[in-house]
């Protein structure tokens, strides 16, 4: 079975799931922090971001020996694009509207998902999916069995998997998908051709096949890549989020925090970093590691002065910031089918094609709850209606009612938005077939010494997972605590 990215991944990643609530919260898990008073104006480091990159690379300088530092936050609280809500018509649900998946666990006695540890250290409840072995097939005439054509899919995809690996070796250049597929002679013509071509691709990299490069999916000529093809779900009434919240408790004081701070501007030079936020905070470091998103890089939300110089924004601009989206709905009983996934096929690829039940044994049975997911196109035409859940609910209840004629309206629900947020400006990152080695060097490098890049983005082998995210964090910390050491370790202030 071929890996497969749900997440940030959305990492997505997919991305969304719920647990009945209890009395935990979205602060339960951090409020454990240690109280010192409020943090510095100036410090040696800033860490810019909460998420996953942010907390690791500020534990990552406490163990080594550096706890002269400050994280920023916009949130009042850690997770990044790891966010839950409570759902239902009763409010009793909580969903993921971020990661939820951890994708790989531990192959024998090979390396293990630092991710996977972190939940397991802070007794996430999981539960494995099985995303590829327990689907039922429909069409816009109904239920229809094209089980062997997807199974035909899933031989293709390996094949040109295989075909990038090939090419990679020889230093070409990496052929998008759809490409890859034609010159295989396997190209998809019919709806369930491609609706299954829709499942192996675009949901799980949020963007068409004509996009999508071959090379981002191969294992096969790089087996450090993959920790195992076991698909961990979060079933945690606390949400995914406090692997990270609860990680921070254990080190973290309230001096090394800054909370609902909104990075405006970064000023850098070869002295230091000066960063203000949109309410009126000016920070001082001799050093500052960026983990926002690729997607805010790329706009407007947060200035550099002087613009960061054009090696570092060819990275930032050749690097794709899909928008993975997720419809959730909760009805007063299941109807539905009693596996996992339903995969619908339309006329026109792309509409509301992949269907998860939550109102399933071992994660909400009883709940009604479902959810479809969207990406490319059609995602970001969803986020263009601004959460109209009227339109939203008329559009997604006519592919429903192709399924199940029968169907029922719902009682409740919701989309989340990540391509207009603007924290975060899309899902999670994905290369393009455009991608050279390059172009990842130059993304994670630092840029005059003093201002250091990390997040699931930078990451070669892992973008888009969180365990990309976790990983990049530790690694620029070690890089950061090196120069504070030892001088000569520091990158080029030119």
């Amino acid at each position: 079975m071929p890996w497969f990215r749900v997440s940030v991944a959305a990492v997505f990643l997919s991305l969304l799931t719920g647990a009945v609530a209890q009395a935990a919260n979205a602060t339960q898990c951090q409020s454990n922090l240690t109280q010192a008073g409020a943090p510095p104006n100036n410090t040696k480091v800033l860490i810019l971001g909460g998420g996953m990159a942010g907390v690791i690379a500020a534990r990552t300088l406490q163990q080594q020996g550096i706890t002269d530092f400050v994280v920023v936050e916009a949130k009042h609280v850690f997770g990044g694009r790891m966010s839950q809500k409570t759902f239902g018509t009763n409010g009793s649900y909580v969903i993921e509207k971020g990661a939820n998946w951890i994708h790989g666990t531990q192959t024998g006695s090979g390396p293990a998902n630092p991710v996977w540890l972190l939940a397991k250290n802070h007794s996430l409840q999981m539960v494995e999916s099985h995303l590829f072995t327990n689907i039922t097939f429909f069409d816009y005439n109904g239920p229809n069995d094209y089980s062997a054509l997807f199974n035909a899919s899933l031989a293709a995809f390996e094949n040109a998997t295989v075909l990038a690996g090939q090419r990679w070796q020889q230093n070409q250049t990496d052929l998008d998908l759809r490409s890859a597929y034609n010159y295989m002679g396997v190209a998809p013509k019919t709806p369930q051709e491609q609706a299954c071509e829709y499942y192996q691709i675009d949901y799980d990299a949020s963007q068409t096949s004509s996009l999508a490069a071959a090379w981002n999916y191969n294992y096969t000529f790089d087996p450090n890549v993959g920790y195992s093809d076991v698909d961990m779900l979060s079933v945690d009434p606390r949400g995914i989020a406090c692997i990270v919240q609860a990680e921070a408790a254990t080190f973290l004081n309230t001096s090394q925090v800054l909370f609902n701070q909104t990075v405006k501007t970064v000023q850098y030079s070869q002295s230091g970093v000066t960063v203000q936020t949109e309410s009126g905070y000016t920070l001082t470091a001799d050093h500052a590691l960026v983990t926002f998103s690729v997607g805010v890089l790329q706009g407007t939300d947060v200035s550099f002065q002087p613009k960061l110089p054009d090696w570092k924004r060819v990275a930032i601009s050749n690097i794709e910031m899909p928008v993975y989206t997720k419809i959730f709905l909760q009805f007063k009983e299941k109807f539905w089918f009693d596996t996992e996934i339903g995969l619908y096929a339309d006329q026109q690829k792309g509409r509301y094609p992949v269907w998860q039940s939550l109102d399933y044994p071992g994660i909400y049975p009883g709940s009604g709850i479902i959810f479809v997911t969207v990406t490319g196109d059609y995602a970001n035409y969803l986020e263009q209606l601004n959460k109209n859940t009227t339109q939203v609910q008329l559009e997604v209840m006519e592919v429903l009612r192709r399924m199940y004629p029968n169907a029922p309206d719902p009682i409740d629900i919701f989309l989340p938005v990540w391509g207009r947020a603007p924290l975060f400006r899309g899902s999670y990152s994905n290369w393009g077939a455009s991608f050279r080695p390059q172009h990842s060097y130059d993304l994670r490098a630092p840029v005059n010494g003093h201002l250091w890049f990390a997040g699931e983005g930078t990451s070669l082998k892992y973008f888009g997972f969180l365990q990309g995210a976790y990983l990049e964090g530790e690694n620029a910390a070690n890089n950061i605590a090196a120069c504070i050491k030892n001088s000569t370790r520091c990158p080029p202030t030119s």
